[in-house]
């Protein structure tokens, strides 16, 4: 205890606790968010659960964050994407880490319970210990289909949204949170592959580590197949028109495109490539839904 409490340690400001929340993951998530909240109505989303719903999800998102960066430290400290994070070097201790975890999850759902529903709370709870205790306390460590189990948790943004707005689980969000779970294996494994031998050096059975790179590459493809399949059944339930359609199939060939010629091998860089398009990917086929809702309201 002497250890985590010491004195020593580089001083911590703001912007390390801020790291700690993971921001431009959470900022990613939120857009995910408030596409379900707003493809839940044909009304207005209401002021107060569009601004405190959204900041309730996105403390407890950011509070899982930041039980991951303790978790992880040690993994931390001996990636090159990851060594400088303020736990690794050691500019915040655990300890006080966790203090910052917890305030962030009870103001989270504080303002959940307040300007939502209960329902919300409970699901955003439920992918906040998915997320910072079964994935990251034992998944991550347990097996290389890590990412494939717990990538549920990741999953849940819009249907958070969506329940915050309507009060209830239907089968429209569950679909988003299908399409997420889809993505999430070949965007976070085109960067295991990236990122193999650290994993390998941080002793974590990634899949790129477990069985190698050509492997992991076929099952980028498999998955990027899926996903295509099922971006595409919004549009097969009527949820969407035309547009998302056009913009679901153009967006999944190209990501398809990038898996091929990951699997091929004939591209330097091209797991790196695969990765970054993927985060593209989310954003433009996320909001491709939500243009194409508006646009079916005025016809």
């Amino acid at each position: 205890m002497a250890t985590l409490l010491s004195t020593d340690r580089p001083r911590a400001g703001w912007r390390d606790y801020m790291e700690l929340t993971k921001p431009k993951v959470v900022v990613l998530m939120l857009i995910t968010s408030l596409v379900g909240m707003f493809l839940a109505t044909r009304a207005g989303v209401a002021w107060s659960v569009l601004l405190f719903g959204n900041l309730g999800i996105a403390l407890c998102a950011g509070g899982a964050a930041a039980v991951n960066h303790v978790l992880d430290r040690r993994i931390d400290a001996l990636m090159a994407r990851t060594h400088k994070r303020p736990l690794a070097q050691g500019r915040v201790a655990p300890v006080p880490a966790l203090l910052f975890a917890l305030l962030l999850a009870l103001a989270g759902m504080g303002l959940l319970l307040v300007f939502t529903n209960p329902l919300t709370a409970w699901l955003t709870l439920a992918s906040l210990l998915g997320y910072a205790v079964l994935y990251t306390g034992y998944l991550k460590r347990a097996t290389p289909q890590n990412i494939v189990i717990g990538g549920l948790a990741g999953a849940a943004p819009p249907l958070l949204g969506w329940v915050a707005v309507s009060g209830h689980v239907s089968a429209e969000p569950l679909l988003l949170v299908l399409i997420i779970f889809a993505w999430t294996p070949p965007h976070f494994w085109a960067l295991a592959i990236h990122r193999k031998a650290e994993y390998a050096k941080a002793d974590i059975p990634m899949l790129p580590v477990t069985h190698g790179e050509r492997y992991t590459a076929l099952h980028i493809l498999l998955y990027t197949l899926i996903l295509l399949a099922v971006s595409l059944l919004p549009y097969a339930i009527h949820m969407s028109g035309p547009l998302y359609l056009a913009c679901a199939l153009g967006l999944g060939l190209r990501f398809l495109q990038w898996a091929w010629v990951l699997y091929r091998g004939t591209r330097p860089h091209a797991a790196i490539g695969t990765f970054k398009y993927s985060i593209g990917y989310l954003f433009a086929l996320f909001i491709a839904l939500l243009v194409d809702h508006y646009l079916l309201l005025n016809l």
